[in-house]
């Protein structure tokens, strides 16, 4: 099994963007994201760790202006916490291994898909694509990848 850990050497290469975000709890500004837009099959990993936390296949469009998920791709890499930052009350969402920012997860995804939306930073993932799934170490979560439609 793949040792995932906050890794300094991946932080010294994190642009402005993604060190704010995934270091300092930032938000990119909504219909900003690499990834928003992004139909490709594959997985989406923490920028810092490399740990696998949603697939293509659990993507959908809420129009939130940030990529949004119905579940993670393998839960125990996804930590909840409470957040109450901003007069609000929300739960965070921080990668298990690497503790990276991700975003939140609200209570108002489809309801026939767990009815959760996890509203997430593009700047806190690495997109793989399907093709590349194998070589990159991440053959074992291809079942869990379809066409996006």
């Amino acid at each position: 099994m793949p040792q995932y850990r906050k890794d300094p050497d991946a932080i010294a290469r994190l642009d402005p963007e993604q060190f704010r975000v995934t270091q300092q709890s930032g938000t990119e500004a909504p219909g900003t994201g690499e990834y928003l837009g992004n139909k490709e099959p594959g997985i989406y990993v923490d920028v810092v760790s490399g740990e696998p936390l949603f697939a293509s296949s659990d993507k959908y469009e809420s129009g939130c202006g940030w990529p949004s998920f119905t579940k993670p791709i393998e839960p125990a890499h996804v930590s909840e916490l409470r957040d109450t930052s901003h007069g609000m009350v929300r739960i965070e969402v921080r990668s298990t291994h690497g503790d990276s920012h991700l975003g939140h997860v609200f209570p108002d995804g489809p309801p026939d898909r767990g009815g959760l939306r996890y509203c997430i930073n593009s700047a806190s993932l690495r997109f793989i694509h399907r093709d590349e799934m194998e070589a990159q170490g991440y053959g074992a979560y291809l079942d869990q990848v379809e066409d996006v439609r």
